[in-house]
């Protein structure tokens, strides 16, 4: 008796991994953005709602951080707006992505940025790193 319902909890378990799978993959906008990774800085061009206006923002900074992997996956975007760092998550898959451009390659040791929080001015610049483009 105890075999028969450790097997049917585990069949529970299985169909929830499935149907959680599904779900993010509907979501999923199927979008290709351009490759970037941590000390580039981009522009994120965001549609934002109001009312029952939309718009385009453009969002412009630093990636600080890229985290999780597939539809999960997320980049941080930091900026210093009236001289107050701002950053900004954003899901990869999100629908409210209009496009990503990068504007700069950073050439950076790390893989999360967070140390750019404390500098400030000349300190917080990241150099430019060369892309053969050809």
């Amino acid at each position: 008796m105890r075999l028969v319902t450790l097997q049917l909890l585990t069949f529970k378990v299985i169909t929830k991994m499935d149907l959680i799978k599904i779900a993010e993959e509907a979501y999923a906008t199927g979008k290709q953005h351009p490759q970037f990774g941590p000390g580039d800085t981009i522009t994120v061009a965001y549609r934002i709602k109001e009312g029952n206006k939309e718009r385009i923002q453009q969002y412009r900074g630093v990636v600080i951080r890229i985290s999780g992997d597939g539809v999960k996956k997320r980049f941080t975007v930091r900026k210093i707006s009236d001289n107050i760092g701002v950053e900004r998550i954003f899901p990869i898959e999100s629908p409210f992505i209009d496009s990503i451009t990068i504007n700069k390659y950073g050439k950076v040791r790390r893989a999360k940025l967070y140390y750019l929080r404390k500098l400030t001015g000349k300190k917080a610049r990241i150099k430019e790193r060369r892309v053969f483009k050809g």
